[in-house]
């Protein structure tokens, strides 16, 4: 029996900001212009436009820097259009169409996290850039290298027209941060340029960490509570206990997909959830769950989702045993998104004749039609034209299962007791179809010095008497 959980939907965010734009072809003077909001809008080709944020305003600079930024939910299979409406309080002067400068949009893959990270610094004897009074201090966070170990960061003095004055900058890591309050978060702010003008220039000022939270994004369906198990967690627990029971060495191979890996970042469709590619296997479902909760801290979690990949890998064992001696069950536990509907269809087909069945466990508010699709109850799963030999998936979604009342016990034995319902129809069709009958009952165990009965219940032997025992 196979073992498989986790995976996540396709869809990547990113992260989208308006860098920098430079309006020097407009003729206008920069104290003329008063208001710039930038309005990013997305366009589908089968709706309407859908405006999705607008930058501050900036006042007074024909080359403003925005800093607000927009996440988008990007569809790698979706032509997405993007528009940039520029707006200003009074008309632009000019020829209408003439090219009036340019702008320059920066969009970057955000990394699927599970962490949020809440820091709190505090300033000391920072430089002043204001002729009557202190500075107005802002932190900017950079990645310096493309792994982000080391992290950059810039304090500049907020001026109102975006003209802001570099102060400083310092260098530090997220595992430095991730210390706390201490000797080693207190950073010296250096400007380069000063430092360099003067042999006598000390810094800056200072930066203190005063506060590092951490924590788990709580709307994830992998959210780790420390008072419940998160939705996968629920259901791979209630069927795994059901169906342990039916293997002899309860010794299961657990694979995920749909996530990046470390240290390069490479995507994978079927990865070990324990780290181990050369022994996947899992000692029971505990083995399995702690994997799961393992495997949570070091993978980022990545589209797209193919089903087809971890098919064709039970599939490839159960077409090694004809003998009716091994039947497979493949459990997928998933948010309802699948992004190879067509080779999953050819792959369930394929193995509709090999001595495997497939669970599927649907978890989270999606609508699951494709789900429903491959459970093929009402209309056979078909491929090219060639119809699956017998059904072979179930498919239930978890939320019908969520006692209201907070009964989780009662409600994980409905959803196990309904997963596994059409698991002996589909193992008896397949032996069925390929004349496998069950082998002869092995004779019950006998304990030393017993009679070994017969099946009409006289004794077959006569095991000798007890060197003690008296003869009458």
């Amino acid at each position: 029996m196979i073992f498989f959980g986790a995976v996540n939907s396709f869809l990547s965010p990113l992260e989208i900001v308006c860098h920098e734009c430079s309006l020097s072809n407009t003729h206008i003077q920069p104290k003329e212009v008063s208001c710039m909001p930038f309005d990013p809008q997305l366009f589908h080709p089968l709706s309407r436009s859908l405006k999705f944020g607008r930058t501050e305003v900036i006042e007074n600079t024909l080359n403003p820097e925005f800093v607000r930024k927009f996440i988008l939910d990007y569809f790698f299979e979706e032509r997405q259009n993007l528009r940039f409406d520029l707006r200003m309080e009074k008309p632009m002067a000019g020829i209408p169409g003439k090219k009036c400068g340019n702008i320059i949009v920066k969009a970057e893959e955000m990394g699927n996290c599970r962490e949020s990270v809440m820091m709190q610094f505090c300033g000391n004897k920072l430089d002043k850039k204001d002729f009557f009074g202190k500075s107005d201090p802002f932190l900017v966070f950079y990645r310096s290298n493309e792994d982000g170990t080391t992290i950059k960061i810039e304090c500049y003095d907020w001026e109102r027209d975006g003209s802001h004055d570099f102060i400083g900058e310092f260098t530090t890591s997220y595992r430095e941060l991730s210390r706390g309050q201490s000797q080693f978060n207190v950073y010296e702010v250096m400007n380069p340029k000063k430092k360099g003008k003067k042999k006598k220039y000390l810094n800056s000022g200072t930066v203190t960490l005063l506060s590092f939270l951490v924590d788990i994004e709580p709307t994830s369906l992998h959210y780790m509570s420390p008072y419940q198990m998160n939705a996968y967690a629920m259901a791979l627990k209630a069927v795994g206990e059901i169906i342990q029971d039916y293997d002899s060495d309860k010794m299961f191979p657990a694979l995920g997909f749909g996530a990046k890996l470390p240290p390069d970042g490479r995507v994978s469709h079927e990865f070990a959830l324990n780290g181990n590619p050369q022994n996947p296997y899992c000692a029971g479902i505990d083995g399995v769950m702690e994997a799961y909760y393992q495997s949570l801290k070091s993978v980022c979690l990545y589209g797209p989702t193919n089903f087809s990949p971890v098919i064709n890998h039970v599939a490839r064992y159960a077409a090694s045993v004809n003998d009716g001696s091994q039947y497979f069950v493949l459990l997928i536990i998933t948010d309802g998104v699948i992004s190879d509907m067509a080779q999953t269809k050819e792959s369930i087909v394929n193995a509709s004749c090999l001595p495997m069945s497939i669970i599927i466990v649907g978890v989270g508010p999606a609508e699951f039609d494709a789900m429903i699709e491959l459970d093929g109850d009402e209309v056979r799963i078909s491929s090219r034209g060639r119809y699956a030999e017998r059904d072979i998936v179930q498919f239930v979604p978890f939320r019908d299962y969520i006692d209201r009342t907070g009964n989780h016990i009662l409600s994980m034995a409905r959803l196990a007791k309904d997963v596994l319902a059409e698991i002996p129809d589909q193992f008896l069709s397949y032996m069925r179809t390929r004349g496998i009958k069950p082998l002869p009952t092995p004779p019950p165990y006998t304990p030393p010095g017993y009679p070994v009965q017969s099946p009409d219940g006289h004794p077959l032997n006569t095991p000798p008497g007890h060197p003690l025992q008296t003869q009458i």
